[in-house]
This record gives structure tokens, C-alpha cells and sequence, in this order.
């Protein structure tokens, strides 16, 4: 009789850096947060964004290449499909969702600020109908909408890569660096307000063309068609002075002191380029990584240093989606507080760590959900004594 391989345990890193993502996208979110002065993408040229998307990556090659290897390249393909179904319906709950908070806000009359022009929903209130179409057909995506589309795309070409991995891993690596470059050339992109009264050539600010180079970078290492960079020594010098050196042509403060940086920065242009993730853009998120697997050490040994604050990061990270569609909608509810009270030090901290606790809380939420609770068998009752013959 065979029994079933065991499963491996869990990589902790892949889950802490996703927690960890989510936390900082939320803080990115809410509006007039003096803490986004501090995140990643004030100093330095990648931010939170690749940390999401180089994650989904390694986690997709984990959760859909296995689909295909033991069951299949159609089989796999249809669990792509579902994914994508499940990302655009969630996709289209975030964007209403949010319209209706917007809605809400200016309906109070409460506030001088005008929420739905703050999202530049205005176009969608006025030309609902055109709009609608450009909606569900992901051809209207408003800038703060636009990270799920990205993926959707993104999850379209996973079964293209299975299928030129079939041939050589190396055939993945190749079409996405070639995708990457014919992406960043002009006039290549999807259509963001292709249903605008007035014609509009916006684009996606996020091109799924480009990004996936990074989606593609995590899924190769993943699977083993990469291999994993080496510790060594020169290696981590060589990406530290990268950071470092970089940092003046990132901080605000350095930028907004010198001139002649801030021009350095303007003639950098596309290859800082967030929409396309531009050359210097993507050797710095890679450096960022680099320093990072080395310092959590082999298998993330180093983790544990971090103490109770890891699992509650993996339990964030292993719920990315329920918690990212959340901290969409309630970044911007959030941001209502510092409308009200100011963005004093007391308030901050109260906004931020009470954000914090609530998108954690929904990730312990949900994976309460999904274990199902109520297919536990229940407990049966003690069986009551039986009761004793009076004697005569």
C-alpha cells in the first residue's frame, strides 16, 4: 500500500515578505499619511508593488505549477481560468465597493473634500453607461484600480509559460525579458479610458507586459528554472552600494534640496519608469531582494529573531488577496480620520497601527473560513450515568 508523500513545510519567507507588502501598501493608501514619507519607495526606486507581484509569482509556481505537472497542461490551464474569474469579480468588488464609500463620504455632507473627484471617479458617475462596458471589459481602469487587471493579464500567460517550459525553462526566461523590452517601447499599452466622451490615450499605469518580468522572475526561481543567487560576500557589497548609491536620486529630502539631483532624476525617465519597470528600477527591487534573502537567512532561519511577529506577518501574507481587496477600500476610509482629527503623531499612530490590526485581523478571519469550521464533527455529549435501583 503506498502512502502519500509528505508535504513540505512551508516556506516562512515567502509568506512574511507578502504580510509585509500588505502592511506597507495600506499605509501607502490612506491618504495625507505622513508615514508614507518612510516606506520603501521613498528611498529608492522599487517599492511594495514589486514585493506583491515578485511574490505572486513565487506563489503561483507553488500553488498552479504543481496543477500542471500532475495533472496536466489543460487541466492546469482551466485552474488559470478559474483564478482569473476569482481575481476579476474580485477586481470588480473593490472598484464598487469603494464607489459606494466615496458616494457615502460626499452624501453626508460632512467634508469640504470631494472623495469621487480624489479617486477621479467622476468620469464613471457621468458617462456611467460607456464606462460600464469599459469597466467589465477592463478597458476603463482608473489609476487606483489597476494592480488586479495587471495580475489578471499577468495570470493569462502562466499556461504559455508551462508550455515553453516543456521545451526549456530557458525559453520562459527569454520571452520575458524580449516582452518586457517590446513593452517599454512607445505607444504600447493597454487602453485605461477607451470609452472616454472625449478620446483619451491613457494607458494602464501598471503594463502587465512589463510586469511580469517580475511576476516571471519570482515564478522561475520558484520552480528551479533560475538558479538561486549565491551568498557571497562581493555579491552582498555590490548590492548594498547599489541601494546606497541610489538613495540620493530617491529621498525626498536629498531630491528636494538639490537641483542637480533632481534633474539627475528627471534624465533618468523610463529607466526608473514605474508603469514599464524600468532597467535601473528592476536592478534595484532584485538588489533590495538579494540583501534581503541573505539576511533572513537559509530557510529563514533568521526569522524567528523577529519573535511573535512572524506568524502574524505569514497569516497576513497566506490571505494576500482577501487582505490587498480590503486595504484597498478601507485605506481610503482610514484616510477620512486625518480629514477630521489632523495627521498629529497621536492620530497617526492611532490610524496606522488600528489599520494594521483591522487588515490582520480580516487575513485570521478568513483563514478561520476557509478551514471550514463548521465540517469539524461535533462532539458528542457524555453520556448521562445511568441511574441507579433504589434498594429495598
Amino acid at each position: 500500500m503506498q502512502t502519500a508523500p509528505a508535504r513540505r513545510p512551508r516556506d516562512p519567507r515567502l509568506d512574511v515578505f507578502r504580510g509585509l507588502g500588505m502592511w506597507i501598501i495600506l499605509i501607502a493608501h490612506i491618504p495625507g499619511n505622513p508615514w508614507t514619507l518612510w516606506i520603501p519607495a521613498r528611498f529608492g526606486f522599487s517599492d511594495a508593488t514589486e514585493i506583491f507581484v515578485f511574490c505572486s509569482g513565487m506563489a503561483s509556481a507553488l500553488a498552479f505549477g504543481a496543477i500542471f505537472r500532475r495533472a496536466g497542461w489543460v487541466l492546469g490551464t482551466l485552474r488559470i481560468l478559474q483564478r482569473m474569474w476569482q481575481v476579476y469579480w474580485a477586481h470588480l468588488g473593490v472598484f464598487f465597493t469603494a464607489l459606494f464609500c466615496m458616494l457615502v463620504l460626499n452624501a453626508t455632507g460632512w467634508f469640504e473634500k470631494d472623495y469621487i473627484a480624489a479617486l477621479n471617479l467622476y468620469p464613471f458617475i457621468t458617462q456611467t453607461g460607456s464606462n460600464l462596458i469599459g469597466l467589465m471589459t477592463l478597458t476603463y481602469v482608473p489609476n487606483y484600480f489597476d494592480i488586479l487587471p495587471m495580475y489578471i493579464v499577468i495570470l493569462a500567460m502562466i499556461p504559455l509559460a508551462m508550455a515553453l517550459a516543456r521545451i526549456n525553462p530557458k525559453l520562459v526566461v527569454l520571452v520575458s525579458v524580449l516582452l518586457w523590452l517590446w513593452a517599454g517601447r512607445p505607444g504600447v499599452s493597454l487602453p485605461a479610458e477607451l470609452w472616454f466622451a472625449k478620446p483619451s490615450s491613457r494607458g494602464w499605469f501598471f503594463d502587465p507586459f512589463a510586469w511580469q518580468l517580475v511576476f516571471f522572475t519570482g515564478f522561475a526561481l520558484q520552480s528551479g528554472w533560475i538558479p538561486a543567487p549565491p551568498v557571497r560576500r562581493w555579491l552582498v557589497v555590490l548590492a548594498a552600494a547599489y541601494v546606497i548609491v541610489t538613495l540620493p536620486l530617491a529621498w525626498h529630502v536629498l531630491l528636494g534640496a538639490s537641483e542637480t539631483l533632481r534633474q539627475w532624476r528627471g534624465d533618468l525617465g523610463g529607466l526608473v519608469s514605474k508603469t514599464n519597470v524600468g532597467a535601473l528600477r528592476y536592478l534595484h527591487f532584485l538588489a533590495v531582494a538579494y540583501l534581503a534573502w541573505v539576511a533572513v537567512g537559509p530557510g529563514g532561519a533568521r526569522l524567528a529573531a523577529a519573535g511573535p511577529l512572524v506568524p502574524v506577518l505569514m497569516r497576513v501574507g497566506q490571505q494576500s488577496l482577501a487582505v490587498f481587496m480590503a486595504s484597498m477600500v478601507l485605506a481610503r476610509v482610514f484616510g477620512v480620520g486625518f480629514d477630521l482629527w489632523g495627521s498629529g503623531p497621536i492620530v497617526t499612530v492611532v490610524i496606522n497601527l488600528g489599520g494594521i490590526a483591522v487588515i490582520t485581523g480580516i487575513a485570521y478571519a478568513v483563514g478561520w473560513m476557509k478551514s471550514e469550521p463548521w465540517r469539524q464533527p461535533a462532539q458528542s455529549p457524555a453520556p448521562h450515568p445511568a441511574p441507579r435501583m433504589a434498594r429495598s
